[in-house]
């Protein structure tokens, strides 16, 4: 790209080391206009500072967007997710994956506001955050320009990023000077820890890596009982209190906490080709995933459920691989949102030592019927000679195909 192209730029902005240095290194080398956004995603740290250091090095008070995006997160991305119960590669809750197209939606209002013509991201060209911002941007606004510093300079090394902030006068906190022992990314929904102390997959990952949960070992002796409330698929209250879906994952983030619940040492497949090792905690996220399908056991239909399920690791794999806005996801979206209708009730659970075990679930649309599986007498409610016909039916082709001398059917 032209540095004479472009005029504005939007930078996601963290106020870290990383992004401060692409703050400076884009007024440097593209000579222009630099707007921040930073969005505060529930990822529990001060946002103060980073206006305050994007005030330091020259950005213009009406140039500084910083954003309480915390009950849109969690109202318009993660509860949409959690009705398909999306799960990638069988056990990562998408944690990460699910932040990005709410900042890339973000980055391209702003730039929209501004008159931006360009957008930046700190995202390395090795991993799976480059694609899930850059997607996200082409999906809603096709001709914007997209800077991305990791792969377009020569500061190649932790040294060389200090080398360049010493330089330009760009403050640096002193736990940066040394080594970080391994690199952290959070938001309401989760933690996630990848990298250095954490690449040998076999090395268990040291105590101080787990930062939202306490070891289950050491969790309380005696299960915390709760309940769960759900309409048309979404939580809306916990042990009979109505919280707004921040402050629902809030609370559950607090219980999961304490009960060392939600830890998941993966080693997943990235988009870009590679493997990585990633250490993620989802304390609130897990209990509500159990008890979301606790609660569809008994208002989902057989059918509708099974087909659910059998889309769901595509549903997944489409939010990991960053394809949030596209339309095969919000296809299956659709058809998610038509499933949870009746996914209404209250779902009991225990929170015990890492673990999440639903003990009783209820729901005016309930699809369970005591009289029909009851092992007593069920005065006639269901007629067990029905299902001699059934299995013959069932079984035919099999018959004709072992009749074939093609035992287990006609192959």
């Amino acid at each position: 790209m032209a540095v004479k192209d472009v005029k504005k730029v939007v930078l996601a902005y963290s106020g870290g080391l990383d992004t401060s240095v692409i703050l400076k290194w884009l007024q440097t080398t593209y000579r222009c206009e630099v707007v921040t956004f930073t969005a505060d995603l529930g990822q529990g740290e001060e946002l103060g500072p980073a206006r305050d250091k994007a005030l330091m090095l020259g950005i213009k008070e009406e140039n500084i967007f910083i954003d309480d995006l915390r009950e849109e997160f969690t109202r318009d991305f993660v509860f949409p997710m959690f009705r398909a119960n999306a799960l990638y590669e069988g056990q990562y809750l998408l944690g990460t994956s699910i932040a990005r197209p709410l900042i890339a939606k973000r980055q391209i209002e702003i730039a929209e506001q501004v008159g931006a013509d360009a957008v930046s991201h700190g995202a390395t060209g090795k991993g799976n955050d480059q694609v899930r911002f850059e997607i996200g941007y082409y999906s809603l606004k096709p001709d914007v320009k997209v800077i991305a510093p990791w792969r377009e300079w020569d500061l190649t090394s932790r040294t060389k990023l200090l080398e360049f902030a010493e330089a330009n006068q760009i403050p640096i906190a002193k736990d940066k000077r040394g080594e970080a022992p391994f690199s952290v990314d959070a938001n309401l929904l989760h933690s996630s820890s990848e990298g250095k102390i954490l690449e040998e997959p076999w090395d268990e990952p040291p105590e101080i890596v787990w930062q939202r949960t306490i070891r289950p070992e050491d969790a309380p002796d005696k299960a915390t009982e709760i309940t769960i409330e759900f309409e048309r698929g979404d939580a809306v209250g916990i042990n009979g209190e109505r919280l707004s879906p921040a402050t629902l994952l809030t609370r559950l983030n607090a219980l999961g906490r304490e009960n060392g619940i939600g830890r998941l040492d993966l080693v997943e497949n990235r988009f870009v080709g590679m493997k990585s090792r990633g250490c993620y905690e989802t304390p609130g996220g897990t209990i509500l995933y159990v008890a979301h399908r606790a609660i569809e056991s008994i208002t989902l239909d057989r059918e509708v459920a099974h087909l659910k399920d059998s889309l769901m690791p595509k549903y997944a794999e489409l939010i990991y691989n960053g394809f949030w806005f596209a339309p095969e996801r919000r296809m299956i979206q659709a058809m998610v949102d038509e499933s949870q209708k009746s996914v209404s009730g209250t779902v009991r659970l225990k929170l015990y030592k890492g673990n999440t075990i639903v003990t009783g679930r209820q729901s005016p649309n309930s699809l369970y019927s005591m009289k029909h599986v009851t092992f007593e007498d069920d005065q006639g409610a269901y007629d067990q000679f029905d299902a001699q016909g059934f299995i013959k039916l069932n079984a035919l082709r099999l018959r004709l195909g072992a009749m074939a001398g093609r035992k287990g059917g006609a192959v």
